[in-house]
Parts: structure tokens; C-alpha cells; sequence
């Protein structure tokens, strides 16, 4: 039992928010999740630690290289009775620890744009050799599906008469920019998706994540939702490193792991946009939320300031807006955001003050 209330009452929501056939359809699963350790990996984990042996989980694998280091949470999974943890690089690990698995979540990346511009070529082979490993380990196998985790980045830099962005949109990308190795890996991964399942019969979800935050972000990220949350717990301004004019939608974590959930047990090849539809809003906007909240609950009175980051290519290729349009997920597993994003920097600060800023 998780003693952060905010995770607690988060993990509750999730639960919730299954219907009894997806609830049913965990029971006796083996799951397999690859690079768990992330911040999108957090409360999956949590959410099967908490809950897994009441819906009949079988066994869960996880699989991570802790490039930045191993969470401190992790140690708590490793005494978990459910959990096998592994340390290793899905590139090169044997699978074989986890051959029962029917259920698979790959989720091994690194998708924070500091980090995979310092390693594009780990950031590479994790989306596509990664990948097409567990295909060909698990293809026989008779497994019940594979979620891979892509990105809203296959979109590149949307046209504006494409956003909100639909699923069919082909996406503007540069093929050969400081950016392209996470786009580009990503694009050609869903290749290997979309193959393996009409070539082979191979069962694969793949899902498109906007702007995820929430508690599992470490505040060292170097993404703005992390860099905003370090700012306020330091009691120093928040800095932002470009001219705040950029649109995002930010969906709370708890948001983006029930939707990851009903796109793994769906078990059918499709993709689906994740995200929060409905509040499209600037990086300067997002600031400010920040802002206002970091006073209510810490007395916070920072400024905003506006910096060239040290990374040169920090604002290359990046784009202006970025907004998805649901209808596919609204209207095929019947979900829908339900934390705005306010009351989502809410919980995440609340999160950070109860665990400590060094929480992950």
C-alpha cells in the first residue's frame, strides 16, 4: 500500500476506470514491461503493485538499463512479491526470464529531448532493435499483445489546419535534424508494427502519447512541466528557454496510464492518440499555472525568466503547437482525461512535497 496519498488516490482512479471485461482480461496474465523505470513506467508499475494480485495478475517482468541511475522506488518492487525486476538494455538482454509473458508493454525509450539529443543512437536502437527483438522472441508464442509506446512527435510540426491532430495525419517531420533520432525511430517503429501484425499475424497496439506529467517525472527531466516543478521546490524562478509562444496539452499521469491500459487490452492493431484534448495552452501559460499554484501550496512567489539554454539546438525543429484530437479513443474504449491540467500541477507539486524533490 503506497503511503503518498496523491498516488494513492491516483492508482484509485486508474482502477476505476476500468471496465469489468478489461479488469477480467488481466486475470492469469504474465506482463512484460520494457524500460519501466521511466516516467511513464512509474505508475504502470505502481498501479499493478498496488492492484495486481486482486485482479489475478500472474507475474510481472520489468526490464530497465537505469541510464540516469536506478530510482530509488525500484527498490520497493524488487521486495515485491508479484514483480521479477531485471536490470539490462532490451537491445541486448535475454528474454528468457520473461518468455511466459503474453502481455507486453514497450515502453523503452528516452523521450526527453536534452537527453536524446546526448544519446541518439542508444535512443535508436531502443525503439527499433528493441522492438523488433521482442517480435521475433515472442512471435510464436502465442501472446494476447504488444503495447508500443510511440509519440505525438511522428507529427513533426503539424500544419494548423491539422490541429487538433487526428491519427491520419501523416505528420511533418525533418528526417535529418537534432531531433529526427526519437521522431524518426518512432515513425519507423510503427513500420515494424503495422508490418509484423499484417505479415505475421503478430498482436500489436501502438499508441501515441502527448505531453505526459505527473508523479514518476524526475524534476531533472529537462522537460518543462519537471524544470517548472525543480524551479518552485527550489524556490527559485522558473526559467523557461524559449519565447513561451509554443503550444502543448499536458495530460496528468494517472490520465495517461488508464489509456495506456485500455489500448493494451483492446488487443486489436490500431492506433490511438493519448492526451488532453481540450486545453491547448503556451509553454508561458503553463508557467504561469505553475506559478500560481507553487504560491498556493508553498507560498511560492518566483518570477518567470526567459534564458538561451546551454544546449544549442535546445529549440531546433521544434513544434509550434501540438494539440490531438481524440475521437478515436473517445469513441472505440470509451475514455476521455478526466485531470485538468491545473488541478494536475496541483497533485504532481503535492506529490513532490510529500516524497521530496529527489522522489525517483
Amino acid at each position: 500500500m503506497t503511503e503518498n496519498k496523491i498516488l494513492s488516490e491516483d492508482l484509485r482512479r486508474i482502477a476505476d476506470g476500468l471496465t469489468e471485461r478489461e479488469c477480467s482480461a488481466l486475470s492469469g496474465r504474465s506482463i512484460f514491461i520494457t524500460g519501466f523505470a521511466g516516467s511513464l513506467g512509474f505508475m504502470l508499475v505502481q498501479f499493478f503493485a498496488e492492484y495486481g494480485q486482486t485482479l489475478g495478475v500472474k507475474r510481472i517482468y520489468v526490464l530497465d538499463n537505469y541510464i540516469f541511475g536506478k530510482p530509488k522506488w525500484v527498490h520497493a518492487i524488487e521486495d515485491h512479491p508479484l514483480f521479477t525486476v531485471r536490470e539490462g538494455d532490451v537491445t541486448r538482454e535475454n528474454l528468457s526470464f520473461a518468455g511466459d509473458a503474453d502481455l507486453i508493454f514497450h515502453m523503452a525509450s528516452l523521450a526527453s529531448p536534452v537527453y536524446y539529443r546526448l544519446h541518439p543512437i542508444e535512443t535508436m536502437d531502443a525503439d527499433v532493435i528493441g522492438l523488433r527483438r521482442l517480435f521475433d522472441f515472442y512471435g510464436d508464442r502465442g501472446i494476447f499483445n504488444l503495447l508500443f509506446y510511440s509519440t505525438s512527435e511522428v507529427y513533426g510540426d503539424p500544419d494548423p489546419t491539422m490541429v487538433p491532430t487526428p491519427e491520419s495525419y501523416w505528420g511533418n517531420v525533418n528526417s535529418s535534424g537534432p531531433r529526427s533520432c526519437y521522431d524518426e525511430s518512432k515513425r519507423y517503429a510503427e513500420t515494424l508494427c503495422y508490418n509484423f501484425h499484417h505479415q505475421k499475424g503478430f498482436p500489436v497496439t501502438v499508441l501515441r502519447p502527448f505531453n505526459s506529467f505527473g508523479p514518476g517525472l524526475r524534476t531533472n527531466d529537462k522537460r518543462a512541466p519537471a524544470d517548472f516543478a525543480m524551479n518552485i521546490l527550489r524556490n527559485e524562478p522558473i526559467v523557461l528557454y524559449s519565447d513561451g509562444k509554443a503550444t502543448r496539452t499536458f495530460c496528468y499521469a494517472s490520465d495517461t496510464t488508464l489509456a495506456s491500459l485500455k489500448c493494451a487490452l483492446y488487443a486489436q492493431y490500431d492506433i490511438f492518440n493519448i492526451g488532453n484534448d481540450v486545453e491547448e495552452m503556451t509553454i508561458r501559460e503553463l508557467a504561469e499555472i505553475y506559478r500560481s499554484v507553487g504560491n498556493s501550496i508553498f507560498g511560492y512567489n518566483g518570477s518567470i525568466l526567459f534564458r538561451e539554454h546551454a544546449d544549442k539546438h535546445y529549440n531546433t525543429d521544434n513544434p509550434q503547437r501540438r494539440c490531438p484530437d481524440l475521437s478515436k479513443i473517445k469513441t472505440v474504449l470509451n475514455y476521455t482525461p478526466s485531470v485538468d491540467t491545473r488541478t494536475g500541477v496541483e497533485r504532481y507539486l503535492m506529490y513532490l512535497k510529500i516524497n521530496g524533490i529527489n522522489e525517483v
